[in-house]
Parts: structure tokens; C-alpha cells; sequence
């Protein structure tokens, strides 16, 4: 059995004012449902899918988020319940600092090299900055995530 070895690209995008402020909206959506997420659903739950089962239907009526950020949304406080309960810790506050994207929600164009990714609003399509490096390890790859 091969393990399939996965590659993270940290490629800076070009976003304009308005892509800026789709992004912001995006994550403030993400953040608050994984605040209200972790303050809804019982604390002793740290399964995504049982956690998604409880609130999925409440968060998507609730922030506006696609189907796949909701379900991303679910899987972030899951993960962050884990790592805490490791640690003896409850998780405190998620920040509006990001977004997961998953092959839905997030896409490469490479005519152009965008980075097509859905928000709260629409479907933004924002330049990168590649290099001739990420040219290379993007060659004949289909990213799924985000």
C-alpha cells in the first residue's frame, strides 16, 4: 500500500478591494457560525459529523455560508475540540483570520493562475502570485483544498 504524499503550496493572492472584502465577509461568517457552533452544540461532542448532524441546517439558515463551508466550518470546531481535550484545554474563540475551502469551494485556474473561491456573496476569481517554483509543483496537479 502507497501513502499519496501531499503538497502544500503557500501562494500569496492579489486580491482587489472588493475581493478583499468578500474574503473578510467570508471568513467573519466562518468564525462567528464556529463561535456560535462551539457555544450550541454539547461540548462533549468532537465528532465532525455528529456535530454537523445537530447544526448544519441552524448554521446555513443562520450565516449565509455555502453547504461546503458549513460542513468545513463543522470539521474546524471538531478539530479544534480534539487538540484541546488533548491538552486538558477548552477551545476559547475562533477568529475571523481564514476559511477552509475543500475542491468545491476552492478551484485553480491556471489560464491566468487564479484562485477561484466561493464566498458569502459569489464566486470570486483572484489573481495569484506564482513563481516559476509553484509553476513547476502546479504542472499537471489538480489542488483540492485550500
Amino acid at each position: 500500500m502507497s501513502m499519496k504524499q501531499v503538497l502544500t503550496l503557500v501562494v500569496k493572492l492579489q486580491p482587489t478591494s472588493e475581493h478583499r472584502q468578500l474574503l473578510d465577509d467570508t471568513a467573519k461568517a466562518f468564525a462567528d457560525a464556529c463561535n456560535w457552533i462551539n457555544e450550541a452544540v454539547k461540548p462533549n461532542l468532537t465528532n465532525k459529523n455528529s456535530i454537523q448532524t445537530v447544526c448544519y441546517q441552524d448554521v446555513k439558515e443562520r450565516f449565509g455560508l455555502t453547504a461546503n463551508h458549513v460542513v468545513r466550518a463543522c470539521a474546524r470546531v471538531a478539530a479544534n475540540r480534539l487538540t484541546a481535550q488533548h491538552k486538558g484545554k477548552k477551545v476559547k474563540q475562533f477568529k475571523p483570520t481564514s476559511f477552509d475551502c475543500d475542491a468545491r469551494t476552492f478551484r485553480l485556474i491556471k489560464t491566468g493562475y487564479l484562485a477561484s473561491i466561493s464566498t458569502t456573496e459569489k464566486r470570486a476569481k483572484i489573481p495569484m502570485r506564482v513563481s516559476n517554483y509553484h509553476l513547476g509543483k502546479l504542472k499537471n496537479q489538480n489542488p483540492t483544498s485550500a
